[in-house]
């Protein structure tokens, strides 16, 4: 019995013939003697592992896409001072505090509380502490500011519509914003001596297990 496709006689899938060392039937004999592809590809082994494949892949990259959830803004200010890094702090729970230190000219030092625990204090002693505590619940989704070799102001932007300003406005302006949505800040790092010489911004999802945050 003979079937047809696209105009053309062929025969029965019943007599497809795999070819050189395929597994399944991957290609057919038509009545005029020559091999085609088979047109029902998932009739053959190694055309659906493909499919399958790519369908997995697919997939994981759609996965991979909605997972991504950090980014980072900064170095801003200028290449002096030792480095450091709030990573490990974040692992104690959100933003709940800040403490900055600030003269006439600059921000002199950063402290921020995790959770419960407060980070390391980095930077010098002159000036004046300011200390400012979030309400449960609130977070900063934005930071702006002003630096020069130094970092000379700070504003951060809370989900609850609270600016929080610390230094002077005077250098060059930036303004740091998560990339991606439903994100807030989780850690700051950067490079601190006598004053803070620059900050960094890493933004990620505010952690889910902190019901007594």
């Amino acid at each position: 019995m003979q079937a047809a496709l696209a105009g053309a006689d062929l025969v029965m899938l019943d007599n497809f013939k795999p070819e050189g060392s395929n597994s399944g039937p991957c290609t057919f004999e038509a009545e005029d003697g020559t091999t085609e592809l088979n047109p029902w590809p998932l009739r053959c082994p190694r055309m659906l592992t493909i499919v399958l494949l790519a369908l997995l892949c697919a997939s994981t990259s759609a996965k991979a896409a909605l997972a991504r959830s950090s980014s980072y803004n900064g170095e801003y200010g200028g290449g002096g001072g030792k480095r450091f890094s709030h990573s490990g702090y974040q692992l104690e729970g959100p933003i709940t505090a800040l403490r900055v230190r600030v003269n006439k000219y600059f921000i002199v030092g950063l402290q921020v509380r995790y959770g419960k625990v407060w980070s390391d204090y980095v930077g010098g002693k002159s000036g004046d502490l300011e200390e400012i505590f979030l309400h449960p619940g609130e977070s900063v989704i934005q930071v702006s500011g002003k630096y020069k070799s130094y970092l000379r102001k700070l504003v951060f932007v809370t989900d609850k519509g609270r600016y929080l300003p610390f230094g002077k406005d005077t250098g060059t302006s930036f303004n740091a914003l998560p990339l991606y949505p439903n994100t807030v800040l989780r850690f700051i790092s950067g490079r601190s001596g006598s004053v803070i010489d620059a900050i960094g911004l890493h933004w990620d999802s505010y952690p889910s297990d902190c019901s007594s945050c």
